[in-house]
């Protein structure tokens, strides 16, 4: 497995480097297949911002999904630690959706236990607002009242995976939701952690009409 680490506003030692690699190559035993981790170690210059002093971010590349993880604290080892210990989480929590169980402990799939979940209502409730609109421009975009901000933009190539997937993916990446193109409805979808192992899923269905 290959280690390689970068530094911002900062300098990392060999001794450092070292422990990196030590310590990374305990997370072999949850992903086999991991080819190369990449580690970024930023360091933030601010005085006021000692808490969260270092930043590291670990980015495992394997023949599987990408696999991410980011922790901030005072110091370099510290930091490192942590981000760690969130990989390791996310590969084990992967690694057990991947389980399969055989005979008659065999658990249904996520997408078969979603599937009879009414829809909730969310109690969304609008209030009118009796004030001036007023417009500016963001960008290409011309913007009504005070919002939205496009801070920034990303585009990503993805191929249509099942819902399964999707969960899987989501977990590697360690974030409360993922989107993806649904291998069976060819739609634009969203799946969300709610509570615990609880996810809800969102898609859009297209239609004609025209704003």
């Amino acid at each position: 497995m290959e280690v390689v680490v970068t530094a911002r506003n900062c300098e990392v030692s060999d001794r450092y480097r070292d422990h990196v690699a030590e310590k990374l190559s305990r997370l072999e035993k949850h992903d086999h297949r991991i080819i190369r981790i990449n580690v970024e170690v930023d360091c933030e210059p601010n005085p006021r911002q000692h808490k969260g002093a270092v930043h590291v971010e670990l980015t495992a590349f394997s023949k599987g999904p990408v696999v991410r993880a980011e922790a901030c604290a005072e110091d370099k080892m510290g930091a490192l630690d942590l981000a760690v210990d969130k990989m390791a989480a996310q590969m084990r929590r992967a690694a057990d959706r991947r389980r399969v169980h055989r005979g008659r402990r065999t658990p249904l799939s996520v997408g078969q236990a979603l599937a009879d979940v009414p829809a909730e209502d969310d109690g969304i409730r609008t209030e009118t607002i009796d004030e001036s609109p007023v417009e500016h421009q963001v960008g290409p975009i011309t913007v009504t009242g005070e919002g939205p901000l496009v801070v920034r933009e990303k585009i990503h190539s993805a191929a249509p995976m099942t819902l399964d997937q999707a969960l899987y993916e989501m977990e590697l990446v360690g974030h409360d939701f993922y989107l993806y193109v649904d291998k069976e409805s060819a739609r634009p979808s969203v799946v969300y952690r709610r509570r615990g192992y609880d996810y809800g899923v969102i898609a859009l269905e297209r239609t004609d009409a025209a704003y």
